[in-house]
């Protein structure tokens, strides 16, 4: 099962606050022990086309439901391993269809997190999503967020994973270091950072392999995008508006979160009052580690 697991690390992965670097995970169960079989057909990706912005997404699942997930912040795009997410979310497929969003195409500097989810809001609807459970990780956990409060009707529930509504001294930190490693243009002293610092030393040190062939994939043009990404966490501070957030909200994180730090995900969910749960031994991406994950997001 080693290459097969390994196969899905390097399709995709989402780091919370920020970015992650490479996409790495979204699901890494051995096939054997999913209940449904993944989808055999290939996913084909599809673009929003406004007068303002594209935007990639792609879709799968026949379920009644609408599930939307927005990945965290990458180097490369999630578009690129749309069959790796399709099949770590088979099971979600009865239940839901469900829909992934990238972000624009056209990531500058200065765009905010608030410009990020009214694109991806409006994307949403141009693609007739009228209302959605919407599951976002890191970056993708804020833009969800500015979604509930400024398109309200958009949201039924969220699941906001390893998250933050503001920054704090250590998220700061983090996130200021990952961008100058971008603006240096050192992919893999940037890539082998982020890889370190969002998993628990246990996971990083089974797959260290893996990681350590994935440290130098990464452009320029990739490199100018993460720090514009980053930027934008930076900015981030939707701390007094969450009031205005009326649907059901599950918070999701894990203790030993060193990246952003477990206490901005525990702060988000005291000031909206709504279910927290916290993980004790997994790290950042742990929505990667946790065998239980998508099953706590299913429930």
């Amino acid at each position: 099962m080693k290459d097969k697991r390994g196969a899905v690390i390097i399709a995709v992965v989402f780091v919370l606050v920020a970015a992650a670097i490479i996409l790495i995970a979204w699901g890494q169960k051995p096939a054997e022990d999913k209940a449904i079989e993944p989808p055999t057909e290939p996913v084909e990706i599809q673009t929003v086309i406004t007068e303002d912005f594209e935007m990639n997404y792609f879709s799968f699942g026949s379920g009644e439901e609408t599930l939307v997930i927005l990945p965290g912040a990458s180097l490369n795009s999630v578009m690129l391993s749309a069959d790796a997410v399709a099949a770590a979310y088979a099971g979600f497929t009865e239940k839901y269809t469900v829909y992934v969003f990238d972000c624009t195409n056209d990531w500058q500097n200065g765009y905010s997190v608030v410009q990020l989810a009214a694109d991806t809001a409006q994307a949403m609807k141009q693609v007739g999503i009228e209302q959605a459970d919407i599951f976002g990780c890191s970056l993708g956990s804020m833009i969800a967020q500015y979604i509930a409060i400024n398109s309200p009707e958009l949201a039924h529930k969220l699941v906001l994973a390893s998250t933050m509504s503001r920054n704090n001294e250590i998220s700061r930190a983090t996130i200021r270091e990952w961008k100058q490693l971008a603006d240096s243009g050192d992919v893999v002293a940037l890539n082998r950072k982020v890889f370190a610092m969002v998993y628990s030393e246990a996971y990083y040190g089974q797959y260290k392999d893996i990681f350590a062939s994935l440290e130098g994939v990464g452009t320029a043009d990739d490199m100018q995008r993460f720090s514009a990404m980053m930027g934008a966490c930076l900015d981030m501070d939707s701390y007094d508006e969450l009031g205005k957030i009326s649907c059901p909200v599950l918070v999701m994180g894990s203790w030993q979160d060193n990246t952003l730090s477990a206490s901005l995900g525990v702060e988000l969910a005291e000031k909206l009052g709504c279910e927290l749960y916290m993980y004790e031994k997994y790290g950042h991406a742990v929505y990667d580690e946790a065998p239980d994950y998508k099953q706590r997001i299913l429930d």
